[in-house]
């Protein structure tokens, strides 16, 4: 279910939204009083917003002298639209080409840090079709969502030279994936792999994009210019307080989180969040990569250029596109280049 948080990607992402005013919350607040954000999230409450939900309920937006309010996403919400008409004051991108989608549409909104450093998106195929690694899925039928058709599949269009006649249609369902043992199918490394094992018994082979060189971010931080321009203390406030709520969230008591997110989406079990953090704390989603050496959150110029020149490499932007306008590294400790 996970993977349809990408509803928001490029084939939907803001055509013909324009930009409204400020919204009098993204003003500074009047002396003594909290500013308002409210942070729209890419889909229902889940551990992979657990950074958000443990800043919240431990209060390190409120002593940042934030009041955070959670959106809570789901498949009627588009974040982009809702930054792009000031609805909200923040929201979640899911990946590198929900900044860019809005750059490319002249909406003002910037990425100012990315909580996660690998995408945790990931193929799984059956164990015992012989296929060891990506590449050997070449060929193969696959079940894509139409969002991630214009999402991760141009990477993998890119290295692997895998072809559009291997796209089948995802429908979120994992019924067709367990009948037939060629097909692979997307997926979250901290959702269906558990839940085939769980539901299913099969021990899928999973293979996580981000390990072989996927150079996209996940669950950035969105922020409208307007903000940054007239308030960015409360822009930096929110990205230390969210990268601070995330490392405790995953190396400290996850209890206070975890109940907000079962309070906002019950169907949410804990056994489904307890291994989604594992997943991350084994695989180095939030806190690997630069973030070892840079923080929680940090972004690079470097990283942003190799992630725009694979996607004009396949034709999904101009080379003209000044993609700069996407991000922003004001409030993050900038990665190595």
């Amino acid at each position: 279910m996970h993977a349809l948080r990408s509803l928001a990607l490029a084939a939907l992402a803001v055509l013909a939204v324009a930009c409204s005013p400020a919204k009098k919350a993204e003003t500074a607040p009047a002396a003594g009083q909290p500013t308002v954000i409210r942070f729209a999230t890419d889909w229902r409450a889940q551990a992979e917003h657990g950074g958000f939900y443990q800043a919240l309920a431990t209060g390190e937006y409120a002593k940042r002298g934030l009041d955070v309010q959670i959106v809570q996403g789901g498949p009627g919400v588009n974040v982009p639209q809702l930054l792009a008409s000031g609805a909200v004051q923040a929201g979640m991108g899911s990946n590198s080409f929900i900044a860019l989608n809005m750059a490319q549409e002249g909406v003002p909104v910037r990425a100012v840090a990315a909580m996660m450093q690998k995408d945790p998106q990931v193929l799984i195929a059956h164990p015992d079709q012989g296929i060891e690694s990506i590449s050997d899925l070449k060929g193969h039928p696959i079940l894509l969502s139409d969002a991630s058709v214009t999402a991760f599949w141009v990477w993998l269009k890119s290295k692997y030279g895998f072809s559009d006649d291997q796209i089948r249609k995802y429908t979120f369902n994992s019924a067709p994936f367990l009948a037939d043992k060629r097909v692979a199918q997307q997926g979250y490394v901290t959702s269906e792999p558990y839940t085939l094992e769980k539901e299913a018994k099969l021990k899928a082979k999973v293979f996580l994009l981000a390990d072989d060189g996927y150079p996209s971010y996940a669950t950035m931080i969105l922020v409208p210019q307007s903000l940054i321009d007239q308030n960015p203390a409360a822009v930096k406030a929110f990205v230390e307080a969210s990268a601070k709520g995330w490392n405790d969230y995953l190396n400290g008591d996850a209890a206070p989180a975890d109940a907000l997110i079962r309070n906002d989406n019950p169907e949410m079990a804990q056994d489904v969040l307890d291994q989604a953090r594992a997943k991350m704390k084994s695989y180095g989603i939030v806190d690997g990569g630069d973030a070892k050496t840079a923080g929680i959150g940090t972004m690079s110029d470097a990283r942003w250029a190799e992630f725009f020149r694979m996607a004009t490499e396949q034709g999904v932007y101009p080379k003209t596109l000044d993609y700069k306008k996407a991000y922003t590294l004001q409030f993050v400790a900038p990665a190595a280049k």
